[in-house]
């Protein structure tokens, strides 16, 4: 029997991109299948959660995700652009934004054409794998698309098309996140239990060897 799970994900958090090698793995060796739910980041759904950080969780986070992507083996450097614009005047994050939207509407119809895992992991590789400057711009992303097995010109003019249901799918999703347990990314919800975070993957393989998690082919 397949196992399914959801996993909320998105497209600014450097976890998200670090844990998708490890669930394309899985998939690929066991009978196991995500159901791939993108969300937007804090940044855009709860700007004010930055505000009342303390200094030490930046500092801290930013040394954490460049020894967690050196642990893990992955190419690693902070996107550029950043996902997410924020004005660097006032330190905020303006509502108008000129990527994350878009990016986050293209994994929504990924995931609908069955290629939510390879897309998720194609694009956040580009963005987050330090080696291409202006992820956005030239064929970047229709390569990506591409080896995610999808037809770039079709997954964009879906999106062009179904931008405000696209939209309001991502809105569910995160409405679905919290009801699932939390409202951080990478997080994965599996037989009514949350895994939030990329370093409760173990736990997460842990909890499907015990409801019985078979290699494909067997």
């Amino acid at each position: 029997m397949t196992l399914t799970y959801d996993l909320y994900w998105s497209f600014r958090s450097p976890y998200s991109y670090m844990i998708t090698p490890r669930l394309t793995a899985l998939e690929a060796a066991y009978d196991v299948k995500g159901v791939i739910r993108p969300v937007y980041p804090l940044a855009v759904r709860t700007p004010e959660f930055f505000e009342t950080r303390d200094p030490l969780w930046f500092s801290y986070f930013l040394t954490d995700i460049h020894r967690e992507a050196a642990f893990l083996g992955l190419p690693f450097g902070w996107p550029r652009p950043d996902p997410v614009y924020m004005d660097m005047a006032t330190r905020t994050y303006p509502k108008d934004q000129p990527h994350i939207h878009r990016l986050t509407q293209l994994g929504v119809a990924a995931a609908e054409r069955g290629a939510g895992l390879a897309y998720l992991t194609e694009v956040s590789r580009i963005i987050w794998g330090g080696d291409v400057e202006n992820w956005h711009q030239g064929d970047h992303l229709d390569r990506a698309a591409e080896r995610a097995g999808l037809d770039p010109a079709e997954l964009s003019a879906a999106v062009d098309a179904d931008a405000a249901r696209l939209d309001a799918v991502v809105e569910a999703n995160q409405v679905a996140q919290r009801q699932a347990g939390h409202y951080g990314v990478p997080m994965i919800a599996f037989n009514g239990e949350p895994f939030f975070g990329q370093d409760r993957f173990d736990q997460f393989k842990w909890r499907l060897e015990q409801r019985g998690l078979t290699p494909r082919g067997r």
